[in-house]
């Protein structure tokens, strides 16, 4: 099989893609959990119960953060890895890894 070098504007889909439903179901619960916290905030409820239910929606966006960035790593990341081989440009690979590099930053903030 032959190797072709994808033209620099060039964009082959998102790592996600193959799991977008089950993400958009997941976002949508996190949502609901969202709402859930505005209403028992409405309702006056209990305050560590507020705080238990927050820190169940963060962990819920934590795990989907990692999904996506493992997603990330192993489709765009390994797609400028490949596309930097067949050209000997490293600055494919190189602009990749400096955002996730900046994405991982900004989840740990």
């Amino acid at each position: 099989m032959e190797n072709i070098a994808l033209p620099l504007d060039a964009h082959v889909g998102h790592g996600y893609t193959a799991n977008k439903e089950a993400l958009t179901k997941r976002l949508s619960r996190i949502e609901g959990q969202v709402r859930g916290v505005s209403r028992m905030v409405n309702e006056d409820k209990y305050c560590i119960d507020i705080l238990a239910q927050i820190s169940a929606i963060n962990a819920a966006l934590h795990k989907v953060s990692l999904g996506l960035l493992e997603e990330h790593v192993s489709h765009c990341v390994v797609n400028a890895a490949e596309q930097s081989v067949q050209t000997g440009d490293r600055s494919y690979v190189d602009d990749k890894v400096s955002e996730v590099t900046t994405a991982i930053g900004r989840l740990l903030r």
